[in-house]
């Protein structure tokens, strides 16, 4: 789960880290009513949504007075941003964030995150702050060092200096950082966060480390632990689809190809889509039931599916274990009797109850293409969208 850059400041400022003073607000009245309680005449706004590169697409101003800040806040209320994580549709400003302008001697980048092939936590470091990663990445891989920790309680002093190494500061400065990483530790591990980024992270002209633009994202697994953090979640930033999905316990990601997939398992679900791009064609979505799913579940997953105007054809491939295939079958019936589908449905189903499946599928009256097997059903979707 996403959250706001003041909603992650907030966190942050929780757990020890310095921020800028800042406020938000989804008017403009609110906005300034707040900004003139600041003891300064220099602001910076900020549009909040969930997408990064805001500044080149005009999200970001830095104003020198309360009346500059009233019409930049008018233009930018409800404007739609398209930056190049929105996609082509961009995404529609419905709160905004002004904070006191920080006089900058230094930027720096910082993020931590799950290291899923070591089981640690990983921290990255640069010296080069305020730009793309990827494009420090790319043209200055020696600025970028990433340390990788056990999880554990608490993170060493000696793990910490080697993540502030590339900063090079001085021992007064210094001292802030280790404090720094540690807050950020705490804070990674006490909430369940799977990604707290920090850029740029400033050295103020007062030599003060302070965070000033911050993306946290969390494990939504672990939400149920913390419903303070998933208070925080704001659907209007979120795929309709997606969201309607969550609410059928579905694991659902919306893609940008043609063929819609239903599968049960993750690893079945990327092995489906891997092997519909092998043949030459994209997929429409990852959708996992789970191992445990109703008819009724099924019939949801279905459903979402054909709700996304691209879908050309569907794929639905089911390996029994803990989910049945009769109830899958079942599930499948009871959606294509409520809904037309007017679109190709390839089959595979295996594992347990595989004939009872197969023969409430044939019996249904449904155009059904089977499949014997997952490269089978593959061929068989993409021939049929062909």
């Amino acid at each position: 789960m996403n959250i706001h850059e003041h909603q992650a400041k907030e966190i942050l400022k929780k757990y020890g880290a310095l921020v800028p003073k800042g406020v938000f607000a989804f008017s403009v009245e609110e906005l300034l009513e707040k900004a003139k309680l600041f003891k300064t005449e220099k602001f910076v706004l900020k549009a909040q949504i969930h997408a990064g590169g805001r500044g080149k697409a005009g999200g970001v101003k830095i104003l020198n007075s309360i009346d500059e800040l009233s019409t930049a806040a008018k233009e930018l209320l409800g404007k739609v941003l398209i930056t190049n994580q929105t996609g082509p549709e961009g995404r529609k400003v419905k709160r905004l964030y002004v904070e006191e302008l920080s006089n900058i001697k230094k930027e720096f980048y910082l993020s931590c995150l799950i290291d899923r092939a070591s089981s640690k936590i990983a921290f990255i470091s640069s010296d080069e702050g305020g730009i793309d990663i990827e494009e420090v990445a790319k043209n200055f891989p020696e600025k970028i060092i990433t340390t990788k920790v056990d999880i554990s309680e608490e993170i060493s002093e000696e793990n910490c200096e080697k993540i502030i190494e590339i900063f090079n500061l001085d021992h007064e400065v210094k001292n802030q950082a280790i404090s720094l990483i540690q807050s950020i530790f705490k804070m990674f591990t006490c909430t369940d966060s799977s990604m707290v980024e920090i850029n740029p992270l400033i050295l103020t002209e007062e030599k003060k480390l302070v965070c000033l633009d911050a993306k946290v994202n969390f494990d939504s697994n672990a939400l149920f632990r913390h419903p303070e953090i998933l208070k925080l979640r704001d659907l209007n930033e979120e795929n309709a689809t997606e969201i309607e999905a969550s609410k059928h316990d579905l694991a659902y990601i919306k893609l940008d190809g043609s063929i819609g997939c239903m599968v049960n398992g993750a690893g079945l679900a990327m092995a489906t889509m891997d092997i519909i791009k092998q043949y030459g064609k994209e997929p429409a979505n990852f959708l996992d039931v789970g191992g445990g799913a109703s008819k009724e579940k099924v019939s949801a997953a279905l459903k979402i599916i054909l709700s996304d105007k691209n879908v050309k054809g569907i794929l639905i491939n089911i390996f029994g274990g803990i989910m049945r295939c009769d109830i899958l079958a079942q599930g499948v019936v009871d959606a294509a009797k409520e809904m037309k589908i007017n679109v190709p449905l390839v089959v595979r189903l295996a594992g347990t109850n595989f004939f009872e499946g197969r023969k409430i599928l044939n019996e249904s009256g449904l155009k059904l293409i089977s499949a014997e097997n997952l490269d089978d059903a593959a061929q068989k979707i993409v021939k049929a969208v062909e």
